[in-house]
């Protein structure tokens, strides 16, 4: 850069058997700005002190600046980070941000800060210059290769490594208004200057922590601003409530406290195995092998919320023991969840609710700790219980599941071989791993404590949560039809919906058409104009069936091709009434779908409440 006209290194000093390197250096910078400002202040040259932080482990490579002339009157502090891309390791990220406080000067505030803004400017503009000034340098001096920094010290193992890492460093430098570098490489991952700027802004709103309620660490500040998309306000607020909820339930002691049931530890089939590949710790429920019914009314809604709870923090243990282990940032974990087995049975009702409110708890107080959810062996009554369930969980989680159709979900293309590795795959799915997870099974019914738990029929009552369903009125032979329009081949189509009063009939259509709403009488059905006939223009693709008042009904049907789907139901002329129904659906993306998506194709579960 010509503004550059010398450099003196004051320190330079390597650690960590050539791993870190930090040198300090005193620039001399030429001033650009116009003849009189140059007059006024009475130099050409001003002094900044750099200071480098090489970290050959992470990749990372971060500068600050700040300037040592006129320091008492102007404040200039620029921060620059080279980085791997997350991603692609053979890219280069790199991101640069600075601050300019004028305090006095000469009378001329205003237009020194004009001009600090246009030099910003104009240097950032260059660094893509540089880099590649510098890369043509080396090519002609026949580098074109530089092979990654490898440490040549011998680990006797994985454990001693882990139990003589360094202790974290204070993050916080100069007048805790950043973070360090090393720090941020190690224990949180790539952050922007803006993400940094905030995550220290939301740690000085906690910083008064006591010896009972100790101040919120990094890793629970950053996963609370994710979870808000780094709305300090909001973030604020959700860790507030989430803290206060802490100390009423002595969330803090459920680690050293909590004593397992005997009916779960013989019962409850899911527990901790090993890694994934990115090496989140994984936890495996087989929930297809879980008795519900029987689990809830031995051990009762609470205890089932406090055995997640406990599972939740030793997510939170087990997430800095990784982070440690592999050397590298691990602030989520893992979810695996067998499938095989599940039946309408787990659709029991007061099941369906006590999972609702452990989905609530944990999305308000552990946000952004799942990293990826792994559906396996889901059979056809699976898209029943995920489109109860899933309107509950966060978008951003909902992201994160991946669905396995089909029995063979370890080699099948795009199968979990993907995220877990080859020998860490257990048994039960074709694996070569045992794991100490139980099978689960019927819990016997001399365990059972409680025999009041309501069994209501008909559909979960979701309106009350966020009007998730809607209701809709039909006189004797009036029709509703619900227009879905599908541009997703192989994406599922999901519904659920109770009938409150008189016969109902309900069935599914396809046709290539677009179509509209007619804004007829609803006596007739948009099918019947001249123009449509069934089998050639239009089809039936789910069969009529007859539901009956107080019955439930839940189905799904994979959209193998696109156009539009019809759901349609009609109150049953000989009815003496109206009849009244609530309904709900969903579309579930094909993106999110692995395998053979034949075993959840479903027909109809009316009157499911029986099949338990």
């Amino acid at each position: 850069m010509p503004i550059v006209l010398d450099c003196e290194v004051i320190e330079d000093s390597v650690f960590e058997n050539g791993a870190r390197r930090d040198t300090k250096r005193r620039c001399k910078i030429a001033v650009e700005a116009p003849y009189l400002i140059k007059k006024i202040i009475g130099v050409d040259v001003v002094f900044f002190i750099q200071k480098n932080f090489l970290d050959m482990k992470t990749r990372t490579l971060s500068i600050e600046a700040t300037n040592e002339s006129f320091a008492t009157r102007v404040e200039i502090f620029e921060k620059c980070r080279y980085y791997a891309h997350p991603e692609n390791p053979d890219w280069t990220c790199f991101d640069q941000t600075a601050t300019l406080d004028i305090k006095n000067f000469f009378g001329i505030e205003h237009s020194m800060e004009k001009m600090g803004m246009k030099q910003y400017t104009q240097t950032t503009l260059k660094g893509k210059e540089i880099i590649e000034y510098f890369v043509n340098e080396l090519k002609q001096e026949g580098i074109t290769h530089v092979d990654r920094w490898e440490d040549d010290t011998t680990v006797t193992s994985t454990a001693t490594a882990a139990s003589t890492t360094a202790p974290e460093k204070p993050p916080l430098l100069r007048d805790n208004s950043i973070l360090d570098a090393d720090y941020i490489a190690k224990y949180l991952g790539q952050l922007t200057p803006l993400q940094e700027s905030k995550l220290v802004q939301l740690r000085k709103r906690f910083e008064h922590g006591t010896s009972e309620h100790p101040e919120p660490d990094y890793q629970t500040l950053l996963r609370f601003l994710r979870a808000r998309d780094f709305s300090i306000d909001k973030a604020t607020t959700m860790l507030q409530e989430s803290l206060q909820w802490r100390k009423e339930h002595r969330i803090d002691d459920i680690l050293s406290e909590y004593k397992t049931p005997a009916v779960v530890e013989k019962y409850f089939p899911g527990g901790w195995h090993h890694h994934d590949k990115d090496g989140r710790p994984l936890y495996i429920l087989r929930l297809g092998t879980m008795d519900v019914k029987g689990l809830l009314k031995s051990v009762g809604e609470d205890e089932l919320l406090k055995l997640t709870l406990h599972i939740c923090e030793e997510g939170l243990r087990l997430m800095k023991d990784a982070t440690k282990l592999f050397g590298k940032p691990i602030w989520n974990w893992c979810l695996l969840v067998d499938l095989d087995g599940l039946s309408m049975r787990h659709l029991w009702r007061p099941g369906v609710k006590a999972l609702l409110r452990i989905i609530e708890t944990v999305e308000k107080n552990y946000p952004e700790t799942m990293g990826r959810v792994l559906i396996v062996r889901a059979p056809r009554v699976f898209p029943v219980l995920w489109t109860i369930v899933s309107t509950f969980i966060d978008e951003n989680t909902r992201s994160k599941f991946l669905f396995f159709g089909g029995p063979d979900c370890m080699h099948a293309e795009d199968g979990i071989e993907q995220y877990i590795n080859t020998d860490k795959i257990p048994s039960f799915l074709g694996g070569s791993c045992n794991t100490l997870i139980h099978e689960g099974g019927l819990v016997p019914k001399h365990l059972y404590k409680s025999e009041s738990i309501e069994e209501s029929n008909g559909a979960i009552q979701a309106h009350d949560h966020h009007g998730l369903y809607k209701s809709v009125d039909l006189k004797p032979g009036q029709l509703f039809e619900l227009i879905i329009r599908n541009t997703d081949p192989k994406s599922v189509l999901t519904w659920d919906f109770e009938v409150l009063k008189n016969d109902t009939l309900f069935a599914v259509y396809h046709t290539e058409k677009e179509l509209e709403h007619s804004g007829n009488d609803n006596f007739s059905s948009m099918f019947d104009v001249p123009e449509f006939k069934e089998g050639v223009n239009y089809k039936k693709i789910e069969q009529s069936v007859k539901c009956r008042p107080k019955e439930g009904v839940q189905g799904s049907h994979e959209m193998a091709s696109t156009g539009t789907y019809v759901l349609q139901w009609m109150c049953a002329p000989s009815c003496d009434g109206p009849a009244q129904l609530m309904y709900f659906h969903e579309i579930l993306s094909s993106a999110n779908y692995k395998g053979s998506m034949t075993s959840l194709q479903s027909g109809f579960s009316s009157n499911s409440l029986q099949s338990r």
